[in-house]
């Protein structure tokens, strides 16, 4: 190794493990790295590295720099020295000569600039904890790190916790530890490098003042302002500013008595307060908070950003104000954000893509209009970006490319201009204008207009300039010529010229301002020949007028009728005809030549060919020759002098009046002068001698149907584009003297016709209000309030609208809300209150007093006369009232209001609250309280009795004021009979423990009898004891067990049904195995269990069904009210006097559906002469019987009411044939007619179920003897047949007894709010069909009379109400997945809120639904298929645009958002057809054309393509 490389500084990577503390006390372990020199390290030679060959693998190729000094190429670079954080990573580098290298042989450089986890903690403090296994002067310590050291911030300095020892514990720290604590500046090999906040080393890139990395500070804004404190306004706090989320630099002074704290709102919602107290660093919502609190002032600074909206309070102290002064810099929270690249413009064949810019809500984190990123001028919308995309060629065999090789890729969009208008004036400086737009053209050329913002890298070309900016033509005069006589008055006569800017004659004066070019002029010498009185007028050559030339027209790229000069006239005088001829042509604009086309091609109407002419009269005079004309002078010389020289001539015919139709045109006539025979002024013409007027028909034949026009009416929008309309016909006049036009189709008159139709004022309308319809008045009368819906819109000229902030609109909103119903209330009876009792000592009665009201304009009440509301019914209420005790009167004795009920906990729960009178069966370590509600006795002298004695109080049990007795966790020893002793009155109350295995465990001194073999004294004592107890022990054991059993043995909801065998729909098995589940402790009374114990007593094999049917009407009767029946109401044991509780529950039953209990076939020993089938089992009769009771029981809320059929038909009653009370079937004496198929329905309101059973009767001749198994036999059962007559005297003696009929239920008189029903109740005697009517008293010994009437539909009249609905929203992932929401309630007829469930029986409006928003309107747009390239051959394809668009405003957004749908092809192949025969000469591309006229024929490629076009070339 060279001396060089020796002295070259080593550095070695050296792991060091870091120990950071999680919170569960583990140590998680962190490699991390340093950079060593070797000078730092032990005297110990390092042979391993020394000896180590070099890695040239990780050399990288030396630069041409390199090359010129002694150095090799840098290494790789390292491992960064940390995981997370920001850590420092080299590079190495060796000097390949004995002599020393200049420059260092190591370079640095920032890696993984990530934040570490919350939970890893603080580098340098990591570094400090690893020294806690180290000891220091001979003990341990939890070292701290000490930050900011001003002398050297890289050497890791730590303080011993609680001892407040600073060591320093290495002379340097990890690379990458940072230096100071506000700085990103880091430690790299114990120095301090400058970090800037792009990380990179050397760095000096600065932050702005709104946190942006080389900012300009143009993203916030500073916000500075003072505030003063008003003592004397009498508050005790008030707010200083509102600083909202994400702002930076805050800094506050307080100088005065007052106190500074912060709340915070987080944009959840989430509130908190920090109340500055002291000087310090505190925490909240992720923000450092620096507070400095002084003798006279405070000082709160932070640096941000800030993690909510903070809002800044003072709480006033006494003495004198405070002044607060404060800065701070705002974030702009509407920024410009530039958007990804577009998709490409086209799939190949090189295209363009482009970004665009879109408003961004920094808080919401969503993109709004852009208008609100207008409302700051630092806000420039960035230009749209341009690249060039998918350069590949398009397939190489595409003959679009080869005929166009010059069109490699897709053109960029341009500005594309129309042209410039016509000069708004002719000269003298006017301005034109044209329209501009965003074009872009695909690979077809086929150009189409798009959206500006594509165009934008480019500069808008301009749409004014002016024009004709010389000067105008102005008249200019010639000298005048010498007068046309030698004596006396004469004229004389001047050029004038119009004269342009180049001092050319052109035309284009003013013709009023033309000057004279003719006047008289006077001669002074006299004249002395009375031949020449009449001057003649000489004829120069200035007196000829300026001829303006017609305007040529000029050839166009677009067909055009061009007529050529009109030839001269066909006749040298008189009337006569010219001619010119009218082409159809075109300029071809890469010839630059005129092509010749047929009529067809050219739009419009061909110009006339030929049109009349006259040039002078005609006249026999001149027609004759040299010889006449002498003579004709002659003939004037010897004319008197009276004789004029001008007269009166006809020439030609004036234009006919009518186009067609039939009109008149008019002879000419001119005053001629003989001489010159040209024509003169009218007056110079002797009026006398004027020729009579001729006319002439002309234009006679009929008018073909013309379109007729109205005016355009009114424009329909003053903005925001409007319509104007006009009515079109076809109209045709039968001749030119009727007046009366007939309507014609449209097709009679000709193409095209007239628009009707067309926009108007399309311009963006200004921001207006927009104000919706009234809404529903709050009262009816007496004044109420309505309300309207007002929102700020414009709408622009697309016909779009769009809803704006409400500060767009320039003037104040609208009211949005108004009052209504100003009329008077109708009078009506008002309860106040109630009035004093009627007696003043002991019980007696109150009255709900009433007075008579009205309600005015003002909402005011006003009591009127009793006799205003004579009409109406006054409310009566009457309720008891108890005052002191009378003197001498008796002093009412104690009651305890017990409940016969029995608690059985059906899970575990935390606590459970039950009353006395009943019995208990409990699970183990749960919390009870027993309560014993009493009337007429102090809760507090309430006593307790176990098993007779007074309760002696375990540590866990406890004895309230109020007379509860409070078990914390029940143990087995808590079981016993425990009784609550109120004065004389008692009431017991039986608690038993469940054991494991949902057995029962009683205590040993309730196991009696067989189980114990010696019976002590003391247990017989016990025993006689318990047995002088009213209440039994363990009436309900067996019954408890058996439920118990059955929980532990259901698995699932299916178990259940197939044990209670019920016929209930599936809604009603998921609701009560639903309800089992969630049931904490299920209720049972009394009264029921004992019916349960009666038919268990009866044996046979339905122990199990009755015990599972129990399990069901528990869970599905007592599920919702479970709740209220473990905490019963304080009320309870108010001292109102009121009946003892019936039900548990406060809460109303749960409407249900009706559901018909199925019960299996009682098994066992029928009675010969009676029998009982419950509905569901076939019913099969083997032998005659005096009665069959078919069964129906039915659940439900409310009550159903029960009907029969048979055979589908309604059941016909009679005196054999009834119903009994509980609504089951009895037929007295079944027969063969009986037969047939019985059906029991179950009917409320909220629906109806059935039930059928099938009886047979196979008794009697002809029928097979059936046993019960179903087997026939021929035993002694079938010997005993009975006839008919025995049938008859079946019913005698004790067999026939008295009995009640009732009729069916009548209807309910009344569907809701209470209604009653009535049926005929009567007492009959005698057998079925000979049975007799008695009095009803004969009958009350075979039992009570049933009811005759009852109240049914007792729930109040309610109807479901609903607000309307409330805003779209959610984002659009497929169709229609956004929903929006409104509030569905339950309301009286008095439009009065009420309980949901006064309405639970009816349909309940949906309060979610699906809906369209923004996001959800859109759709993929799809453009005209361009023609395809070729006409046949497999190379043709066609091309279309596809973009995502609205579907209301057509506006174009990215591809992303219509992805949830499938794009539409933009390409395909078209034209796949054969070209023909191999000889056939053809064009296979539609381009042929172009390519003749390029000249592109000889050329192999483009003729073989194009051959029909190019044989001839």
């Amino acid at each position: 190794m060279t001396g060089g490389w020796n002295t070259a500084l080593l550095l070695l990577a050296v792991c060091v493990k870091v120990a950071a503390w999680a919170n569960d006390g583990d140590a998680v372990f962190i490699r991390e790295y340093t950079l060593i020199r070797r000078d730092h390290l032990a005297e110990e030679p390092l042979q391993d590295a020394i000896q180590k060959p070099d890695d040239s693998s990780s050399r990288t190729a030396r630069s041409e720099e390199d090359r010129d000094t002694l150095w090799d190429a840098w290494g790789s670079w390292s491992e960064c020295s940390r995981t997370c954080g920001g850590g420092a990573s080299y590079s190495l580098r060796r000097c390949l000569s004995s002599k020393t290298c200049e420059g260092q042989n190591i370079k640095y450089r920032t890696c993984i600039n990530v934040d570490c986890p919350p939970e890893s903690g603080d580098f340098r403090a990591q570094q400090c904890s690893a020294h806690a296994d180290v000891r220091y002067q001979g003990q341990y310590h939890e070292w701290l790190p000490v930050y900011n050291d001003p002398d050297n911030p890289c050497a890791l300095k730590c303080k011993a916790k609680g001892s407040g020892l600073v060591m320093e514990l290495a002379p340097k720290v990890l690379d990458g530890t940072r230096c100071y604590t506000e700085s990103l500046d880091m430690c790299i090999s114990g120095v301090c490098q400058i970090v800037g906040c792009d990380h990179e080393l050397g760095s000096a890139v600065k932050e702005d003042n709104c946190g942006v990395c080389n900012g300009d500070g143009s993203s916030c804004r500073l916000v500075r302002g003072h505030y003063k404190t008003q003592h004397a306004s009498g508050k005790t706090e008030d707010t200083v500013v509102a600083v909202p989320f994400k702002s930076r630099h805050v800094r506050l002074v307080l100088k005065g008595p007052d106190h500074l704290y912060v709340e915070s709102k987080t944009l959840q919602g989430v509130k908190g307060e920090l109340v500055l107290d002291k000087s310090g660093q505190f925490l909240l919502e992720n923000t450092t908070l620096d507070f400095q609190k002084l003798s006279d002032k405070e000082i709160l600074r932070i640096t941000g950003p800030l993690g909510a909206d903070f809002t800044l309070k003072v709480q006033f102290s006494s003495g004198a104000d405070s002044v607060v002064q404060y800065i701070y810099y705002q974030p702009i929270i509407h920024r410009w954000r530039e958007t990804d690249f577009f998709p490409c413009s086209v799939p190949c064949g090189g295209g363009y893509q482009l970004t665009s810019a879109e408003c961004f809500d920094l808080r919401s984190g969503r993109v709004v209009v852009d208008q609100y990123c207008h409302y700051y001028p630092e806000n420039i919308k960035p230009k749209p970006k341009l690249q060039e995309c998918n350069m590949e060629l398009c397939l190489a065999s595409d003959g679009y490319k080869q005929i166009m090789p010059y069109d490699l890729y897709h053109p960029l969009p341009r500005w594309e201009s129309s042209p410039w208008t016509a000069c708004s004036t002719s000269c003298g400086g006017g301005i034109q204008s044209r329209s501009v737009s965003c074009v872009e053209e695909d690979m077809q050329g086929t150009i189409t207009t798009t959206e500006e913002w594509k165009c934008l890298y480019s500069s808008k070309t301009a749409i004014l300039q002016p024009c004709n900016a010389y000067d105008c033509p102005t008249w200019l005069a010639q000298e005048w010529s010498p007068c046309t006589v030698t004596c006396g008055q004469g004229l004389r006569y001047r050029v004038v010229l119009c004269i342009d800017h180049r001092g050319l004659h052109a035309g284009g004066c003013n013709p009023t301002t033309k000057p004279h070019i003719k006047e008289e002029c006077l001669v002074t010498v006299p004249c002395y020949k009375s031949i020449d009185t009449l001057p003649v007028e000489a004829k120069p050559v200035w007196q000829k007028q300026a001829i303006e030339l017609d305007e040529e027209v000029s050839v166009g790229e677009e067909p055009m009728f061009i007529p050529a000069p009109w030839q001269s006239c066909s006749r040298t005088c008189g009337a006569g005809t010219q001619r010119r001829t009218v082409r159809c042509q075109v300029l071809l604009s890469f010839s630059q030549s005129v092509a010749d086309l047929p009529d067809d091609e050219c739009d419009g109407v061909k110009p006339v060919t030929s049109q009349p002419c006259y040039r002078t009269p005609c006249s026999g005079v001149l027609d004759r020759g040299k010889e006449s004309e002498k003579e004709e002078e002659e003939e004037e010389e010897e004319t008197p002098e009276r004789e004029e020289l001008h007269d009166w001539e006809y020439e030609g015919f004036t234009e006919c009046s009518e186009s067609c139709g039939g009109g008149v045109q008019e002879a000419v006539v001119i005053c001629l002068n003989k001489q010159t025979r040209e024509a003169a002024e009218q007056s110079l013409c002797v009026s006398s001698r004027r020729p009579p007027q001729l006319l002439q028909d002309c234009k006679t034949q009929p008018c073909p149907p013309r379109w007729k026009t109205g005016e355009w009416s009114s424009c329909s929008a003053s903005c925001g584009v409007g319509l104007m309309t006009r009515t079109v016909a076809c109209s045709h006049r039968p001749s030119r003297d009727s007046n009366r036009t007939e309507v014609l189709r449209d097709e009679d008159c000709q193409s095209p016709k007239p628009i009707p139709v067309q926009a108007c004022n399309r311009f963006d309308c200004p921001p207006m209000w927009d104000t919706r319809a009234w809404g529903q008045c709050s009262q009816s009368c007496g004044g109420g309030f309505q309300r309207r819906q007002v929102l700020c819109k414009q709408r622009l000229a697309d016909g779009s609208i769009l809803e704006l902030p409400d500060t767009f609109c320039p003037s104040e909103s609208p009211p949005s809300q108004q009052i209504c119903a100003k009329l008077e209330c109708p009078a009506r009876w008002v309860t106040i209150d109630w009035s004093q009792c009627s007696v003043t000592c002991g019980n007696g009665i109150q009255r709900l007093e009433a007075v008579c009201r009205r309600q005015g304009e003002d909402r005011r009440h006003q009591n009127l006369d009793p006799e205003n509301c004579s009409l109406l019914a006054r409310p009566t209420k009457i309720r008891p009232c108890s005052l002191r005790l009378c003197e001498n009167s008796l002093k009412p004795n104690p009651i305890i209001l017990g409940q016969k009920k029995v608690y059985i906990q059906w899970r575990k729960g935390k606590k459970l609250q039950l009353v006395v009178g009943g019995y208990a069966y409990l699970l183990p370590w749960t919390t009870v309280v027993l309560r014993c509600p009493t009337r007429n006795f102090r809760k507090g002298q309430i006593r307790w009795l176990k098993e007779g004695k007074p309760l002696i109080v375990p540590p866990h049990l406890s004895m309230t004021s109020l007379g509860y007795v409070k078990f914390q966790q029940l143990r087995a020893s808590d079981a016993g009979i425990y009784t609550c002793v109120a004065g004389q009155a008692r009431e017991h109350f039986v608690l038993q423990i469940i054991g494991s295995k949902h057995k029962l465990s009683a205590p040993v001194s309730w196991l009696l009898g067989g189980e114990q073999q010696k019976v002590r004294e003391t247990d017989v004592a016990m025993r006689e004891r318990f047995q002088e107890l009213p209440v039994p022990l363990n009436r309900y054991d067996n019954i408890v067990e058996q439920l118990l059993e059955l929980k532990g043995s259901l698995q699932d909801e299916k178990d259940l049904a197939d044990k209670t065998k019920k016929n209930r729909s599936t809604l009603e098995d998921e609701r009560a195995n639903s309800e089992l589940s969630s049931l904490l402790v299920l209720i049972a009374d009394t009264q029921r269990l004992d019916e349960i114990m009666h038919d268990l007593s009866e044996g046979g094999q339905r122990e199990g069904q009755l015990i599972a049917q129990l399990l069901s009407e528990l869970a599905i009767t007592q599920g919702e009210n479970n709740e209220s029946t473990l905490h019963p109401p304080e009320k309870a044991e108010s001292s109102t006097p009121v009946p003892p509780l019936s039900k548990p529950s406060i809460k109303a039953p749960r409407l249900r559906s009706p559901v018909i209990i199925q019960r299996p076939r009682k098994v066992g020993v029928v009675p010969s002469s009676e029998m009982t089938v419950h509905v569901g089992v076939p019913a099969l009769l083997q032998k005659p019987i005096a009665s069959l009771e078919l069964r129906c029981e039915a659940l439900g809320n409310p009550e159903p009411s029960l009907t029969w059929t048979k055979n589908g038909k309604e059941l016909q009653y009679n005196s054999r044939v009834g119903l009994l009370s509980s609504g089951s079937l009895r037929i007295q004496s079944p027969s063969k007619p009986d037969e047939g198929l019985y059906t029991c329905t179950a009917n409320n309101r909220l629906g109806t179920t059935s039930l059928s059973s099938w009886l047979q009767i196979t008794g009697g001749k002809g029928r097979s003897c059936v046993q019960s198994n179903g087997i026939g036999a021929n035993g002694p059962i079938c010997s005993e047949r009975s006839n008919s007559s025995q049938s008859a005297e079946l019913c005698h003696g004790q067999a026939c007894p008295l009995r009640w009929r009732m009729d069916p239920w009548s209807p309910c008189s009344a569907s809701c709010g209470g209604g009653s029903q009535s049926r005929s109740v009567r007492c009959l005697k005698g057998p079925e069909g000979r049975s007799r009517e008695v009095e009803s008293q004969q009958c009350l010994g075979s039992g009570r009379r049933p009811p005759d009437s009852r109240p049914c539909n007792q729930l109040p009249c309610a109807r479901w109400a609903s607000t309307s609905w409330g805003a779209c929203h959610g984002q659009c992932v497929g169709p229609s997945l956004a929903t929006q929401h409104r509030h569905v309630y339950c309301q009286d007829i008095n439009t009065t809120k009420v309980p949901y469930r006064m309405c639970s029986g009816l349909q309940r409006p949906v309060s979610l639904k699906n809906c369209s928003t923004e996001a959800c309107l859109l759709h993929w747009r799809v453009g005209p298929w361009t023609p395809c390239t070729a006409t046949c051959g497999r190379h043709g394809f066609q091309s279309r645009q596809v973009t995502c668009a609205h579907r209301r405003t057509g506006k174009a957004t990215r591809e992303h958002h219509c992805m949830w749908r499938p794009r539409p092809p933009s390409w395909q192949r078209c034209n796949i057809l054969s070209c023909g025969r191999a000889g056939e000469c053809r064009d296979s591309t539609r381009y042929c054309e172009k390519v003749r006229q390029l000249e592109l024929c000889t050329l192999p490629q483009f003729k073989s393509r194009c051959c029909h076009s190019c044989k001839n070339t």
